[in-house]
């Protein structure tokens, strides 16, 4: 076992010891939501299950279960045109320890996952996912998973620690433009910062710090963290600790008050370790040495901000408002080399329909393009990308959503490269441009 594992290990079981062992006066901000009332104008499908959910609820303990389904198809451009139909399911359980009186500050995790069927993520030719929903718990495949089991300590109100296996997709927050593709935008360019994909796996081990400056989570949170940069949702993670492949990682959001209206600020950097395949390479080593070329660490850093321009009342979450995020790397091993977002976002501004949400947006990546030495040195396979979205969430009751959503993305692909035979049998390359693809989508969500 070399001293990076015994390290990462050690990490791993103090923290957890330590929020085992420690009291703390740290009360939770959440307050619990009664899942009763009619079936049209109750939170969830299922309502409060005789009562027993709401119970449940009063002793910190809390089941959350979605399903999102999409339709889409490529109706113009792309590889190809073509519709498929998907869905995702999740299972959230946490648990307070605190109102279930064991002691205060430990809040437990675990989080269930599947996805189903195929999208159009791969018939695009975009790097940035047209359906992000479909990316979890695995991109390809119907999967089940379990992507998520942690346990956080608060040790006092202003401090906690974190550990065990993580949904990272819970940062690089945003009030209009973020989560996996529910009820906001599908593209993953609006949902997290594609330019830190790389070295920050969707789930994996991990453990970190958690500091809240004024003790409430939404005017700042500061985290900082150690993850394995190989993990998946369909692993455990344990085997690969020997590795010496680590992600370090450190976020910071805060709550702004400009023009008196709710914004938020979120600044972040990331460094990997880890051995990566590089972009660039040498056909002749390739040749020589069969194998291919390697670099070694990755960095990246990403901003991004929301700011109201309109709030129903002050900090309800119904109003009109920009968003943007920006991120760069170092282009190798990244593609991502730059990349920004911007757009407008809403929820509840028609006053009959207050949970209804849309949004509009635009991204662009800077592509970085893959250099070869030798036959190929000239030849260039991708561009820059962008794209356009624009959806509206209908709620047609607060546990069910309909959204029709239109994405229009010049994608970073440029031709698609098959090998044929011709009138005499003999192998041929066939070279077909790709053009930009016009995506529609239909996203149905269920809360139960």
């Amino acid at each position: 076992m070399n001293r990076t594992k015994k390290t990462f290990g050690v990490t791993l079981l103090t923290i957890l010891l330590i929020g085992m062992g420690t009291s703390t006066t740290a009360q939770t901000t959440s307050s619990t939501e009664s899942y009763s009332g009619d079936f049209l104008t109750r939170s969830t499908l299922t309502g409060d299950w005789g009562g027993l959910r709401n119970d449940l609820a009063a002793r910190g303990v809390t089941f959350d279960l979605s399903l999102t389904q999409v339709g889409e198809g490529i109706v113009s451009g792309g590889r190809d045109q073509d519709w498929r139909y998907g869905g995702r399911g999740n299972i959230t359980t946490t648990i307070d320890t605190q109102k279930l009186g064991l002691w205060p500050g430990g809040f437990l995790t675990v989080e269930v996952e599947g996805n189903y069927d195929k999208s159009v993520n791969f018939q695009t030719g975009a790097l940035s996912a047209v359906n992000s929903n479909q990316l979890y718990p695995m991109p390809v495949g119907s999967n089940f998973d379990v992507p998520q089991v942690s346990f956080a300590q608060f040790l006092s109100p202003y401090f906690g620690v974190v550990a065990g296996k993580l949904d990272t997709t819970s940062g690089d927050a945003n009030e209009f433009a973020h989560g996996k593709g529910d009820d906001q935008f599908l593209n993953l360019a609006f949902n997290f910062n594609p330019a830190v994909v790389l070295i920050t796996p969707y789930s994996t081990l991990g453990a970190g710090l958690i500091i809240l400056p004024t003790k409430d989570p939404n005017d700042a949170m500061f985290n900082f963290n150690l993850l394995q940069t190989n993990g998946q949702a369909s692993t455990s993670g344990f085997s690969d600790l020997e590795s010496d492949q680590l992600t370090f990682a450190g976020q910071g959001r805060v709550r702004t008050d400009f023009f008196g209206l709710t914004g938020h600020q979120l600044v972040g950097v990331e460094y990997s370790n880890k051995t990566f395949t590089s972009i660039d390479q040498s056909l002749r080593l390739i040749v020589e040495n069969r194998g291919l070329e390697s670099t070694q660490g990755a960095w990246c850093v990403y901003y991004n901000f929301d700011q109201y321009l309109y709030e129903t009342r002050k900090g309800s979450g119904q109003g009109v408002g920009i968003f943007g995020r920006f991120g760069a790397t170092e282009g190798n091993p990244n593609l991502i080399h730059y990349f920004y977002s911007f757009g407008v976002g809403g929820k509840g501004i028609i006053p009959s329909r207050p949970l209804d949400r849309f949004g509009i947006g635009y991204y662009f990546i800077d592509v970085s393009n893959p250099k070869f030495t030798g036959l190929l040195e000239t030849t260039s396979f991708l561009r820059n990308e962008q794209g356009f979205e624009a959806f509206y969430n209908f709620a047609i009751t607060p546990w069910l959503q309909l959204t029709p959503d239109l994405q229009v993305v010049r994608p970073s692909q440029k031709e698609a490269i098959t090998i044929g035979r011709d009138s005499f049998g003999l192998p041929v390359v066939n070279r077909n441009s790709i053009n930009t693809a016009v995506v529609l989508s239909f996203r149905l969500g269920l809360v139960f």
